[in-house]
């Protein structure tokens, strides 16, 4: 049930916020590794997953999901 949910949220994120998500938490890859990657700063990768996993947690919510 999880990974459908992840996967519609995700579906509805921008490419880049999905991508940088995925990076981070499915490849573990690191903040300096995903802003070289994407040619952002680190301070815009670190709010990005900030932003990213606040809306997942108020979608889990509202999903019924705790």
């Amino acid at each position: 049930e999880l990974r459908s949910l992840l996967r519609l949220f995700l579906s509805g994120e921008t490419a880049e916020t999905r991508n940088v998500f995925i990076r981070r938490y499915w490849f573990f890859d690191s903040v300096h590794d995903i802003a070289e990657q994407y040619s952002i700063s680190e301070s815009k990768v670190k709010s990005m997953l900030f932003r990213t996993r606040k809306r997942l947690r108020r979608y889990l919510e509202r999903e019924g999901f705790e």
